[in-house]
Parts: C-alpha cells; structure tokens; sequence
C-alpha cells in the first residue's frame, strides 16, 4: 500500500503542472484548450530528442517548456488571427503535433532506459522530493507573476476583456500569454513523465485533457470554500487526491481498461456534487432572506 501512495504521489506532482497549465486556460481565460494533448508529448519527444543530443535533462526541461509554449502561441495564431473556434483551434494543434512529434525522433517510442535522467542525477534525493521542488518552484513562480500587473490583466482578460480595453491593453495579448503559460507547463509535465516512467510514445497524450479537467474539478469541490488556497494550490492538490484515487482503484482489482471511464465518471460526479451544493446554497440564502 506504501508504495502504491507514494507512486501516486509521484505521478500526481507530475500531473499537477498539467492541471496547473489546463486551469490557466480554462479558469482564468474560459475558453476550451484541447491542445495539451499534443503538447503533453511534444515535451516528452522533444526532451528525448535533446539526450540524443547529448543535453543535460535540465536543459532538456527547459528546451521542452519552450516547445509547448511555441505550440501554445501557435493555438493563439489559429484562434485570433485565422478567427477559428477555439475549441476547434486547440484540436487542430493537437493534430498538427501528431506529426511533428512522430517527426522529432523518427520514431513513436522512445526508450530513456539508459539515459541519465534528472531522477538519475539525484540518486541521494527521492524522486517525490525532486517533483516536489520542482512543483514548488513553479507554482511560485505562477503565484507571483498573477500578482504583477501583467498577472492581473490575464486574470481579467478571462472575465472583462472590455475592462482591459478600458485600460488601454490590449486583451489578445494576455490571452496569447496565457495560451503560452498553459502549453508550456503542459510540455514540461510531459517531459518530466517520461524522465519518470522511462520511455517515450505517441499515445501519451491520450486523455490528458480528462486527467487535467479532472485534478481542477476535485481540487475545486473539496477545497472551494477555503479562500486562503490559491487557483494553483487547489489545481495541485486536486491532482494529488486523483492519483492517489486511482492508484487506489488498481490496487484493489480495477481492470484498467476501465480507468479512463471511471476518470469520466469521478469528474461527472464532482461536477454534479458542486452544482448541487450552490444549488441548496442559494436555497438556503433565499430562505433566509425572506425570514428577515
């Protein structure tokens, strides 16, 4: 069971930067970004193009965040400047890198077996204390850029595009920000997932946008009323108690092939658990102004 939990962990530190990255487009920018699914492994075939490059795996993380980020910039081109859904812009990217993932290592798996991974590197420190750091890091950094200005025009972007017009800023610009951000950190979850689980394949993007959909929705419903918690945290923590749930669920005899519908199913009952709470909480207001 320890190690059930702790492999759970590992993975969901892994997945909470994806969660992060999805929350950034679908939180605070409210639009639908399908195109994690590509840049999820976009990150991980282009960290595997740099071992065979002979590059460190730290530049390799790096090389990963900016390809995702290029991917993201390119969702913004098809979104605003070609005027397409987007919805419909995100699946395009995800198509396009189909290919162009297949294209970087010529091949659609790539073993990482006798690379020397960050994991590797640090073989004194555990890996769920190396994910961690890395987590950390990133979600202070996330945490103190949406306390800067340009933080704050992004967050408005998504609620009062017309607000940031009336500031003079320009709200496409945030919004391409924020596309970037997202793929980005989309990217580096790839690239870190295939350090972890050594090997690279084309199927690893394959219902990301569930996993990361649900990690948001469970974080949101356990911890909505706690307002010292930031979007990032409850991002985080939510990706943590869906691993650790489906760590679970295999551990106690569930087929796998079934995982992806339970992934849906846990999403549909949060979502319906937090529509029904606000639901009996306006209830409550509503009697209760009519009481006084």
């Amino acid at each position: 069971m320890q190690e059930i939990l702790l492999a759970s962990l590992e993975q969901g530190l892994i997945f909470s930067l994806l969660a992060v990255g999805v929350m950034i487009t679908f939180r605070l920018l409210d639009i639908a970004d399908l195109s994690v699914e590509g840049t999820f492994p976009l990150g991980a075939f282009v960290l595997a193009w740099g071992f065979a490059s002979n590059l460190n795996p730290f530049l390799g993380l790096v090389l990963a965040f900016v390809a995702g980020s290029l991917a993201g910039l390119f969702t913004y081109f098809l979104y605003k400047k070609l005027a397409i859904p987007a919805i419909l812009a995100g699946i395009l990217t995800m198509t396009i890198l189909y290919t162009v993932n297949l294209k970087i290592n010529g091949t659609s798996n790539v073993p990482l077996a006798t690379e020397t991974t960050l994991f590797d590197l640090s073989q004194a420190l555990p890996d769920v204390l190396i994910l961690g750091v890395i987590v950390l890091v990133m979600k202070l950094a996330l945490d103190w850029f949406l306390q800067t200005e340009q933080g704050y025009l992004l967050k408005v972007t998504g609620d009062n595009d017309s607000l940031v017009r009336s500031l003079g800023q320009n709200p496409n610009r945030y919004l391409a920000l924020g596309l970037l951000l997202s793929n980005g950190l989309a990217a580096l979850s790839g690239a870190l997932m295939a350090q972890y689980q050594g090997f690279v394949d084309i199927t690893m993007g394959q219902s990301m946008i569930v996993t990361a959909l649900a990690s948001i929705v469970i974080g949101e419903a356990i911890f909505r009323y706690n307002k010292s918690l930031k979007i990032t945290s409850r991002g985080i923590l939510g990706a943590l108690i869906y691993r650790i749930i489906y760590g679970l669920a295999i551990h106690f005899g569930l087929n796998p092939d079934d995982l992806k519908a339970i992934t849906a199913l846990i999403v549909i009952a949060f979502i319906a658990y937090n529509n029904l709470s606000a639901s009996q909480k306006r209830r409550q207001q509503i009697r209760k102004a009519k009481e006084q």
